[in-house]
């Protein structure tokens, strides 16, 4: 990849959006937070208000290999400094050599609950709070010894508010970031987020995409910003 230089920062688009686990999910997080003993894996909380948050670099690192996947040539992927350019614009590349480097167009924030999934999930007969505990086994083959285990996972149902900013540097290039953006997205929507996919966890579906236009001394372009969430929104529905 060619040297690459700071782009002219032309405004911003602030998306936002409801993410809702369709199944449990389960992101790793420090056994600290769970009672001693109770839980093998515990999923990853928030240290101040010990609610389940889903970090924002698992959710950029899943979407950005889902759309390198998408488009390698081979069965092995290319190392992450020969992404294709869409990609590279959008989630950046670090220095390396004489690169040096390239940011990041989208800006990813950690997932927190929504309030209304709090109330609702608080108010349940969980194992943990805000979580459930699911046992699983995993099976030697030659001995037939079982290995259990107890992994905690955030109850299917919940919801999380779910944000992106997006660095404007070239207008013309906008909406071909948000449909390598769409693509990503739905490439999620058909695959799942965390550990333990491969046995139903961590299916999930977005809704209510929302998108706002700010930049300096000049109108916001709303048409814009709707013909975005019409091309997001819809085509994560067909999914």
């Amino acid at each position: 990849m060619e040297q690459q230089t700071q782009g002219v920062l032309k405004g911003k688009i602030d998306l936002r959006a409801t993410l809702k686990l369709e199944s449990g999910l389960h992101i790793g997080g420090a056994s600290a937070f769970a009672p001693i003993g109770a839980v093998d894996s515990p999923f990853v909380r928030d240290p101040l208000t010990k609610q389940p948050i889903i970090p924002g670099s698992s959710l950029k690192g899943k979407i950005r290999t889902l759309l390198a996947k998408s488009m390698a040539s081979g069965y092995i992927l290319n190392p992450i400094d020969q992404d294709p350019e869409g990609i590279a614009r959008l989630f950046g590349a670090a220095a390396k050599g004489s690169n040096s480097g390239r940011p990041s167009r989208l800006q990813f924030f950690d997932l927190p609950l929504t309030e209304s999934s709090v109330q609702y999930l608080e108010n349940l007969e969980l194992d943990t709070y805000i979580g459930e505990i699911k046992f699983e086994n995993s099976i030697d083959r030659l001995t037939a010894t079982a290995n259990p285990r107890q992994i905690e996972r955030v109850p299917a149902g919940a919801e999380f508010s779910f944000r992106l900013v997006y660095n404007i540097e070239r207008d013309d290039e906008i909406l071909e970031d948000m449909k390598t953006l769409r693509n990503g997205l739905r490439l999620l929507q058909m695959d799942y987020l965390g550990g333990h996919g491969s046995r139903g966890y961590g299916r999930v579906s977005i809704h209510d995409i929302g998108a706002k236009h700010f930049v300096l001394d000049a109108k916001p372009d709303k048409a814009l910003m709707k013909t975005i969430e019409t091309m997001l929104q819809e085509d994560l529905c067909e999914s």
